[in-house]
């Protein structure tokens, strides 16, 4: 499969064209095209933009760097319209990291699995993989084939250490979660009640900074709730609505 076009400096494919933008943000960090089924799933209604994350380079990457490239392409896909994002696992992360730099510019948040910002939920979340052991099954409950095109690449591992490193800096250092007290943006974040990302911890050490933040959690559901057979539709029915009504305005 070819490269998608570059837009604002990063590869970036579009699948659709019309409606109210939706920028899609993949996990990982470098899980390059794991948000494929995301974004084609809201691509009836949005005009859905799916980037892929800056890969290793001569410089370290960043968080700031990834806050820099999404600026970059905001600029220059949405011409002054005010987008949201919606980000899964890592790029949950990513979208308010980039929300509480540039609070006036997203729409809406919607965070998708989203991952840890203090120690007691990393902490639950490597207890739970430790019981359910590696792979796939850990994170899954019943997912069904992805149809969506993903990216025919190798999956960058220095690019995720090196992003992970800097967000684990960051908490470390205190900067996040504190920073999410500018955000001003509504927030939904949706999980799934086997995601071994414990989400009503997550959600509570948010929501003292993010006091709007709404939270659903789906039943029969893991990290991925797009791909699970039991959760798909009652994840889009929710998050589908949820946006058209903040882009509405």
């Amino acid at each position: 499969m070819s490269a998608p076009p570059v837009l604002g400096g990063l590869r970036t494919r579009i699948h659709s064209t019309t409606g109210p933008p939706v920028i899609v943000l993949h996990g990982g960090p470098a899980a390059v095209g794991e948000a494929a089924g995301l974004a084609r799933g809201l691509a009836d209604r949005f005009r859905v933009l799916e980037p892929w994350q800056r890969g290793s380079g001569p410089s370290p990457l960043t968080v700031a760097t990834h806050v820099a490239d999404l600026h970059a392409l905001i600029e220059a896909a949405c011409a002054g319209e005010r987008p949201a994002l919606v980000g899964e696992s890592w790029g949950a992360m990513l979208a308010l990291a980039y929300a509480a730099a540039h609070p006036d510019t997203p729409a809406a948040l919607a965070l998708v699995g989203c991952g840890t910002f203090d120690l007691a939920s990393r902490a639950r979340l490597e207890a739970t993989l430790a019981e359910r052991g590696s792979g796939a099954a850990a994170y899954d409950y019943a997912v069904e084939a992805d149809p969506a095109p993903r990216a025919d690449e190798p999956f960058d591992q220095r690019a995720y250490a090196e992003t992970w490193e800097d967000m684990l800096r960051l908490q470390a250092d205190g900067v996040y979660p504190a920073a999410f007290a500018a955000v001003t943006a509504p927030v939904l974040m949706l999980h799934g009640d086997h995601d071994p990302h414990p989400g009503a911890m997550i959600r509570d050490s948010l929501r003292p900074l993010l006091p709007q933040l709404e939270y659903l959690e789906l039943a029969r559901c893991g990290h991925s709730p797009w791909k699970e057979r039991y959760a798909r539709g009652a994840f889009f029915a929710a998050l589908g609505p949820w946006l058209a009504g903040k882009l509405s305005g």
